[in-house]
């Protein structure tokens, strides 16, 4: 398994299929997306050719992200060829579900196994002013589909803003009935979205008091899990998490490297550099030097970011990495 020098393992990667996405979040894409990499994003064959090193490095789940990895026109056809390894036991897509509903059946067919949805708000107008796109109704109705699916896992993402707590009853209303893990994720800082990120912040540590005030019990972390702290309520059917990436020691259980949509490998988010790999994905003859290079640029992996200095690295925006 691949493994940087301070003896933390990696499993899983977050592979970018896009920067495009057809939502404008107010603390990541405010202005709509922009295009920011000049180079077309990975087709099929250097897809194939990515994910047969990964899974011979010991990678056994991929996350497709973006932007929003459902405007790939392709997007069945990428989720067959990367289950076609059979190393890979979990492929997870990241979406604002907005095209999801009408092909989700036919990409869990494919074999989609985990999900993640977007959900910000749970009040419309509210959702309309974060987003821009008046969709509340139509995602969770995905969401219902999506339950009522053979998905081993439903996922809510909601990015942690002042707001929230307004609507934290609500939400853990909405999930008390129903198996979904809730994650509430930090608003990050970018060099985009600066002044939103002073207005809107708030510290993971005042959702978790409140959390833990209302009886949610904090969980024991799961092999291979991703950072998300889990609590659960006796009365609740749903759970929740928290990302929380400004909380001290947070790196330290990092196990995922990213991908851009470019075939850049990306070592930290919030890092400074992208390596460039998609001289490798041309050839499957060229295995051998894309895990060596892999390896060697592990060694580039830091101990951790540093968000809580406001250094964001080179990251404009989510989008453009991949969240």
């Amino acid at each position: 398994m691949l493994q940087d020098n301070f003896a933390r393992q990696f499993s899983y990667v977050r592979l970018s299929l896009t920067e495009r996405c057809n939502f404008k979040c107010q603390y990541c894409l405010p202005n709509g997306y922009q295009a920011c990499s000049p180079e077309p994003a990975l087709n099929l064959q250097e897809i194939s050719n990515l994910v047969a090193g990964l899974v011979e490095l010991g990678i056994w789940k991929i996350r497709l992200t973006g932007g929003e990895p459902t405007l790939r026109r392709d997007l069945l056809e990428i989720i067959q060829l990367i289950r076609s390894f059979p190393q890979i036991k979990t492929l997870a897509i990241t979406t604002n579900a907005y095209k999801l509903g009408a092909h989700l059946d036919e990409y869990i067919a494919a074999g989609l196994t985990n999900l993640n949805i977007s959900m910000d708000s749970l009040n419309r107008e509210r959702f309309y002013q974060i987003t821009q796109v008046d969709k509340l109704d139509a995602i969770q109705q995905t969401i219902q589909q999506a339950l009522a699916s053979n998905l081993q896992q439903v996922k809510i993402n909601a990015v942690l803003i002042k707001h929230s707590l307004d609507e934290l009853a609500d939400f853990l209303t909405y999930i008390q009935d129903k198996a979904l893990s809730l994650r509430f994720i930090e608003l990050m800082q970018t060099s985009d979205n600066q002044a939103y990120f002073q207005e809107n912040y708030v510290s993971a540590e005042v959702l978790r008091a409140k959390l833990q005030a209302l009886g949610w019990i904090e969980q024991p972390r799961q092999y291979g899990a991703g950072p998300a702290i889990e609590f659960r309520q006796p009365n609740s059917i749903g759970s929740v998490g928290i990302i929380a990436p400004y909380s001290k020691n947070f790196c330290s259980s990092c196990n995922r490297l990213r991908f851009t949509q470019d075939g850049a490998l990306r070592l930290c988010l919030f890092g400074d550099e992208n390596y460039s790999l998609r001289h490798l994905l041309q050839n499957p003859n060229q295995r051998e030097e894309l895990k060596a290079s892999i390896i060697k640029c592990m060694g580039n992996k830091s101990i951790g970011h540093q968000l809580a200095q406001a250094k964001t690295g080179n990251i404009m925006n989510l989008s453009n990495v991949g969240g």
